[in-house]
């Protein structure tokens, strides 16, 4: 017995590429990392998961190269390494793809993947070559798309299949992949897996963070938990189940992944009349009721035109025709800020982006959308009451930082979106229009967000509801719009009937007026 144990621990030493031995980092006020470690095995898929602020990111950053680590080693292959910069890690065969887009938007798509790396021909560049590699690299994605479209013009979840693309590209060893499906449908999320799978039976190495559990359960073959910027277990996924996880992540057990509905929708509130976007990429002839108290939830495809649909009612893309009314009154939908005054919210699917103010600390980017009611007569802000809106944004919606002065650049990805959601709710909106507002965001904040919107719509405010994830949709939504290449498909009433094998109804309807 002692023969066969030791035999597995050279296989699994022989088998070692990655191991990180007690890494700890600490940022003003916050121990990001306590002595962790962690240890990725030759052709496999390890999950690293944990709460929004655990240190997931942070650990995967320390290995790439964006952070310095405070203390610890990094064996890549049995060699000790210690990247500066990302480029170093890229050329040592560790590829990174993060959670929040870093892409020249302006450039082509077979720019951002060979930027820094063009392939020459003589003393120029070989166009011809990086088209034809792109095309190919694209092909093996299952994605038909121009390597000479501008990134600017692609959607969210288009643009994430490029960064997975351009990590293969580098022919790393490991890969890290930070929330890649986040933004995908389900059939993109299937070819990513396949892609996944190969790279692995190659012998890549795949680190793989998401808080989608049931992905984590198809996709990986071991699972490390972090907790408080500390390694809570490491466990093959055979000995794991989503309960299982929830209580390692957040160190209790929750009974349900979503909260119980007692909200009971009433009269209509918004109306929309045959909306239709300017431009060729947008929604047509979109007509639909909102009910007070009532969350609507809206699904679809890649290209289904989701976001546009809310664009176009909030004011940021423009219309071509078609009317919007509130409690029956005509209003001005012309631009954000006259939705803004009719007690419209809309909380925006890419946060980096177009959400957070990246420079800016906590307090500005908690109050910034209320800023008029922060004034005074002689326009002097008082500072003390947008300190205490800005407080009961960081309580309320359990926002992990050492303080609001903090630059909310150097919170998680989840506990930004938390505090752009607080920046919307202290308009006091009637109507919320949210965007993937849980992209990103843990099981137990995602919990937080659906009994806030829950609330919110007990007390007669109404919520638009975008999201990927179909589960979601089901367990907190009223009813379902389905859309398909920018046209409304059909509502569906969210039932028991439609909750056990609503699914497959969904996606059908979601390829309806596909050509």
């Amino acid at each position: 017995m002692n023969e066969q144990t030791n035999n597995e621990q050279s296989t699994a030493g022989q088998n070692l590429l990655l191991e990180m031995k007690n890494i700890s980092k600490q940022f003003p006020g916050v121990k990001a990392l306590d002595n962790v470690s962690f240890e990725l095995q030759k052709g496999s898929i390890h999950a690293l998961l944990g709460e929004n602020g655990a240190g997931k990111s942070t650990l995967m950053k320390c290995l790439f190269g964006i952070f310095k680590k405070d203390s610890g080693d990094i064996y890549l292959d049995g060699k000790h390494v210690d990247f500066t910069n990302s480029r170093e890690a890229l050329i040592s065969g560790v590829s990174m793809v993060h959670q929040e887009l870093d892409q020249v938007r302006q450039r082509s798509v077979m720019d951002n993947i060979w930027l820094g790396r063009y392939p020459n021909k003589l003393m120029f560049i070989d166009d011809r070559k990086m088209y034809k590699d792109t095309k190919k690299m694209l092909s093996d994605l299952g994605l038909d798309i121009d390597p000479r479209k501008k990134i600017g013009q692609l959607s969210v979840s288009e643009r994430q299949m490029i960064e997975i693309a351009k990590a293969t590209s580098f022919n790393s060893k490991v890969i890290v992949l930070d929330e890649p499906t986040s933004s995908l449908t389900e059939k993109e999320v299937d070819l990513l897996f396949k892609t996944i799978r190969t790279l692995r039976d190659n012998g890549c190495g795949i680190i793989y963070i998401s808080h989608k559990l049931e992905e984590i359960l198809s996709i990986s073959d071991q699972v490390t938990v972090l907790r408080d910027g500390q390694r809570v277990v490491t466990k093959p996924v055979s000995e794991m189940t989503i309960d299982s996880i929830i209580t390692y992540m957040v160190g209790r057990a929750i009974e349900n992944r979503y909260p119980p509905k007692d909200n009971t929708p009433g009269d209509v509130v918004l109306s929309v009349k045959n909306l239709t976007s300017a431009g060729s990429n947008g929604v047509r002839d979109i007509s639909f009721d909102l009910r007070a108290g009532e969350v609507l939830g809206v699904s679809g495809l890649l290209g289904s035109r989701r976001t546009e649909l809310v664009e176009t009612i909030f004011g940021i893309r423009k219309k071509s025709k078609g009317e919007i009314y509130e409690n029956g009154a005509l209003i001005n939908s012309r631009s954000p800020r006259a939705c803004i005054n009719n007690g419209l919210a809309m909380l925006t699917e890419e946060r980096r982006h177009d959400g957070i103010f990246a420079t800016a600390n906590i307090e500005f980017n908690s109050t910034i959308a209320n800023i008029p009611k922060f004034a005074n007569t002689a326009g002097v802000l008082n500072k003390r009451k947008m300190r205490d809106k800005t407080d009961w944004v960081i309580k309320t919606l359990s926002v992990k930082t050492p303080g609001q002065g903090n630059r909310i650049s150097k919170l998680s990805g989840g506990n930004q979106q938390k505090v752009i959601f607080g920046r919307w709710l202290l308009t006091s909106p009637s109507i919320l229009l949210l965007d993937e507002p849980t992209r990103g965001i843990d099981v137990g904040a995602k919990y937080e967000i659906y009994k806030l919107i829950l609330d919110l719509v007990k007390q007669g405010k109404s919520v638009v509801f975008i999201s990927s994830e179909m589960p979601e949709l089901l367990g907190i939504c009223d009813r379902i719009m389905v859309m398909s290449n920018g046209r409304l498909a059909d509502i569906l009433e969210v039932d028991e009937e439609l909750r056990i094998d609503g699914q497959e109804k969904i996606m059908r309807l979601s390829s309806k007026y596909l050509v």
